[in-house]
Formats: structure tokens, sequence, C-alpha cells
């Protein structure tokens, strides 16, 4: 059996393209249409990507790519997205991943950077890694053969369809201004975009091309599933930036009248059942965490957001795979902070993927410490902390990378 002294860490380079769409695919369970291959490759900059050999083989993968993602208060903060984390089936449990994510944190902490970002397939893995879910969402599934709005329900109208290359000219645009108000949101770069409207074929799963609604403030994209009886419009997406779009765009897809259900991920907090008569015909089938965070920089991090409330204490924050950690005075006055190191004692104390869980609002900190993951010197310094770092807005993820 290999041993992890027998593992190599080295950087990819482009000769190992085929080596690593095969690892993704097996990791992941597909394999790649053309499209993909193309965006992948316009993403990713090979000497981003991580690879881990045995006997010169590759059997492990792990690449960066340049996020901006939005931060309570709208500022845009520069962050690596963890993307294409594999390890082959024939080396599971031998350190591989370990190694390989040791190379590749040096690489995004020379950048310099405050954050670090991913998404999780499997959630038991990147705590030890400092990374905490800090935003939440809902799949839910609406019977719209009985949905009915309320008399005060607002009504702006507004929607109006489009094919693929109106809504190629219309979304981006919306889509940045959302990204901007909305913590956690990323910027969408082209490639991206031009695979979406693509819309290959392979990545339908069985339901149709791609259905465009617009707003003014917002759009929905939507597939039909299914047959009679269960006809489905599965939503891909749908973003509201404002209130009047979210409303205005709900009503248009529960007319449509030959669909039996819609189903979307929305935030657990969507507003869509108090829109409705009977607020049960919104029925939530899964709830996941989205959006990981490793705060790379914590005076950095702490520092670029705003703050529902003034603040004054001291935390301690423990890294225990890098040197994220140490013990900060964190002062906030009208919705501003500064963060120090001090020696002082600390107020809170808590571990880095705490801090990336409730960085961006969505989580509270005092379930953590009812869980044993917080120490605080009272109930206060909690409810004072929990406070502060409470935003206005629903933390999201905007883009899956």
């Amino acid at each position: 059996m290999t041993s992890a002294a027998d593992i190599r860490i080295r950087a990819a380079t482009e000769s190992d393209w085929p080596a690593i769409e095969l690892l993704d695919s097996v990791a992941f369970g597909y394999h790649p249409v053309p499209e993909e291959r193309t965006l992948a490759k316009a993403l990713m900059r090979v000497e981003d990507m991580v690879l881990a050999t045995d006997d010169g083989h590759p059997v492990g993968l792990a690449a960066h790519l340049p996020l901006e993602v939005t931060v309570p208060g709208g500022q845009q903060l520069p962050t690596r997205g963890v993307s294409w984390v594999s390890v082959a089936p024939t080396h599971r449990r031998r350190g591989v991943l370990r190694a390989m994510f040791g190379h590749l944190h040096q690489q995004i902490a020379a950048t310099g950077v405050p954050l670090s970002a991913l998404t999780a397939s499997d959630a038991g893995i990147y705590g030890r890694f400092g990374y905490g879910p800090a935003t939440v969402a809902a799949d839910v599934t609406l019977d719209r053969r009985f949905a009915r709005f309320r008399g005060d329900a607002p009504d702006p109208g507004g929607v109006r369809l489009a094919d693929a290359t109106s809504a190629a000219r219309h979304l981006p645009e919306v889509y940045d201004r959302w990204r901007r108000i909305a913590p956690g949101a990323q910027a969408r770069p082209k490639p991206h975009w031009d695979f979406t409207f693509a819309d290959p074929e392979g990545n339908r799963q069985g339901g149709s091309a791609l259905f465009f609604l617009l707003h003014a403030d917002g759009y929905a994209m939507f597939r039909r599933r299914g047959e009679d009886g269960q006809r489905t419009a599965v939503v891909e997406e749908l973003v509201a930036a404002t209130d009047g779009a979210h409303a205005a765009l709900w009503r248009a897809l529960c007319g449509l009248d030959l669909m039996d259900h819609v189903e979307a991920s929305v935030h657990a907090a969507d507003p869509l059942r108090l829109m409705l008569t009977d607020s049960r015909l919104v029925r939530t089938t899964r709830v996941a965490d989205d959006l990981w965070l490793r705060i790379m920089d914590v005076p950095a991090a702490l520092e670029a957001r705003t703050y529902a409330a003034d603040l004054d204490t001291v935390i301690e924050v423990r890294d225990p795979y890098l040197d994220a950690g140490g013990t900060f005075a964190l002062t906030v006055r009208d919705g501003h902070a500064q963060c120090r190191r001090t020696d002082t004692a600390p107020r809170i104390a808590l571990d880095l993927d705490v801090l990336g869980s409730v960085y961006l609002g969505d989580h509270r900190i005092r379930p953590f410490a009812a869980a044993g993951r917080v120490r605080a010197a009272s109930d206060r310094d909690l409810a004072q902390f929990d406070s502060a770092f409470a935003s206005d807005r629903p933390a999201v993820l905007g883009w899956g990378f």
C-alpha cells in the first residue's frame, strides 16, 4: 500500500489536462461535455492547480481561482476559490488531501487575499482546514396549481418573456447589480455566462432547454421536466435586486398554467411563503450549506465588512491548520471596525471555521456556544457579538465554482 511518504506534490502542466479531467470525472461521477472543458480552461490557470502523484501517476487534484466576493456593506473582497478537489478512490485516507492543501494554501497565502472560499461535496472534510459554512440554501417545491397570492402581496408586474439571445444581453448587468449588494455573491466571469447560455444538452438532466423571465431588476431561468401529472418548472436561477422584482418573478412562475409544480433553491428566509394564502404549499425538501469561507487574514477580513451595532471585544481565534489565528481587539463604531492583535485576555474564543461561518451574518454565534464550539466570558458578550455581526441582507452563493 502506498504511504504518504510515497506521494509527491507538484504544480500541474498543460500536458496533465487528460489526467485532470479523468480524476475530476471519476470523483464526481460524470464525463464532461466539450463546453465544460472549454469553461474549465477559461476559468483555471494550470499553474494554480496542484497534483498529487504516486510513481508519477496523478492521484489527487486541487485548484484555486480568483474570485471577488461581496461582504456585508457592499465591499468587494478579493478571494481565492478552491475547486476541483478530488482524490482517486485508490488513494483515500493516506494523507493525499492534506499534502495537496498544504501546497495549495501556501499559494493562496502568497496572493495576500483575506478570504478563501469553496463549496463542499462532503461537509465532513473542510472544517479541519479552517473552512466554515457561511450561507444556507433551501430547496423548495411549490404546487402552483393551488397557489394563490394574498390580497396584500405585492403585484408590481414588469416581467417579460425572452429568448436566450435577449437574456444574454440582459442577465449579466442585472446579476452584477444584484451581487454588489448580496453578501457572499461573487463576480461572474464572461466564460461562465457563455457556458450558461450555450446550455449544453448534456447538462440538462433530462429537462428542456432554458426558458427566461426578465424584469428590470431581476430574472429567472427555468427548465421543464416531467410528463402529465408531474410537469415541473425547475428554476435554475432566480436573481432579484429588489423586493418588487422578487414578487413579480414568482407571480410569473406561478402563472405557468401547464406546470404542476415549481422547484427552486432559495434562501431559508425567502418571503415567498408569506405572500401566499396557504404558506404550506411551499414545501422545503432540503436545507444545506452553500458557500464555505476560510479567513486567511483576520484583521483585513473583519475590517472589510460593516456591522449592525457598536462593539468592543477581544476575540481569540484558533487556527489549528495554518497561522491565521491569534488574539484580536475588535472595535466597531458606526458600522466600521478596527481589528488589531493584542495581549489582552479574550472575551470570546472560537475556532477559525466558526468565524468563517458567522462572517457574512447568516449564522449566529450563540448556537455555536451552545454546541461547545465557542467560549464566552458572558451571555452579554455573545449577544453583543451577534448584534454587531447581523446583516440586513441574507448571504447567498452567487454561482457555483
